[in-house]
């Protein structure tokens, strides 16, 4: 069985007082990740993909272990991360480092980015006090920035300088996966290509591997070897990054890629998936997808469709390839 994740919803005082006297409904739960199964190979870059609210960056959490799973295991170099000595967990948590989507929230406004970079290196002993300066020094210029502008402070850099910092510091525990949740989402066009390249050089150089999260599909398919296509907590479609771009299989995937922009085909009319993203504390039956599926049978509202390959390493959950 696969990853699974709930959260328990707090009721209001009144919902509270209710349902001590039995009255109204119990409290609800929020299944925010159901029966996933993901695998990253070393140097792998994984694209998940989704809209808003459908559990990827609760996944993403998982994944870099700051989250617990309700349900399932998590494995790092083939070994269960719940029983592994302490050796290594330690090496888990060092190796497996997560980008966030906002760069100034991730860095305390108070504390000068060199001591922001360094301080990781430092307090697990990786690199010692005397090459601290060095080590500091050759993380900025890695990531592209002067290291004359350590003794600055976050304010003092622009959006694409601080994710830089947030990478830089990333790197100086030396991980092997970076997990990346909507890492350029709020940069500026040209910028995303400028941190983009930059990822690209890293896992050259240095063989990292991405699991790189994202609701853009044009970035995703920039970067990515192979994508995950999530929706309410599943994975509805798996495929290497061209094969899915040229022969998506789920109509959800169909629908994400439809609303893509393009230069080429000319003016054209973006429709956008009808209907809302149902809440994933009372989804549908069946086919999580149905409501809002153009091509929905009355076999989708009852039974939940299982994976299907329809490629060499492409697979897709929807009855229309049964």
């Amino acid at each position: 069985m696969g990853i699974e994740k709930r959260f328990g919803v707090h009721p209001s005082a009144a919902a509270a007082w209710m349902a001590r006297f039995g009255i109204g409904n119990p409290p609800g739960e929020v299944h925010a990740v159901r029966h996933v199964e993901l695998l990253l190979h070393a140097g792998e870059v994984v694209g998940l993909v989704g809209e808003s609210g459908c559990g990827k960056s609760t996944l993403g959490r998982i994944a870099a272990g700051i989250a617990p799973p309700s349900e399932g295991e998590i494995r790092y170099g083939g070994e269960n991360v719940l029983t592994m000595d302490r050796a290594g967990r330690r090496a888990f948590e060092l190796g497996v480092q997560m980008v966030f989507q906002n760069p100034f929230a991730s860095l305390n406004p108070r504390i000068r980015v060199g001591d922001a970079i360094g301080e990781a290196p430092r307090v697990h002993g990786i690199v010692a006090k005397a090459e601290l300066d060095d080590c500091v020094a050759g993380l900025m210029q890695r990531v592209g920035l002067d290291p004359s502008y350590r003794h600055r402070f976050p304010h003092q850099f622009s959006g694409g300088q601080r994710q830089r910092i947030v990478i830089a510091r990333a790197l100086g525990v030396r991980p092997k996966v970076l997990v990346c949740d909507e890492a350029v989402a709020a940069l500026d066009v040209s910028v995303q290509a400028q941190v983009l390249n930059l990822f690209m050089d890293l896992r050259r150089d240095m063989g990292l591997a991405y699991l790189f999260i994202s609701h853009n599909l044009a970035v995703v398919e920039r970067i990515a070897d192979r994508v995950l296509i999530m929706y309410l907590g599943r994975i509805v479609e798996a495929a290497p990054a061209r094969e899915l771009f040229i022969r998506p299989a789920h109509p959800y995937t169909r629908a994400l890629l439809d609303e893509v922009p393009s230069l080429d085909g000319g003016s054209r009319t973006y429709v956008p998936i009808k209907g809302e993203l149902p809440s994933p504390m009372n989804p549908p039956g069946g086919c999580a997808f149905h409501p809002r599926c153009p091509h929905a049978m009355p076999v989708c509202a009852t039974e939940s469709p299982q994976p299907k390959t329809v490629a060499p390493g492409h697979w897709s959950a929807c009855h229309l390839n049964s």
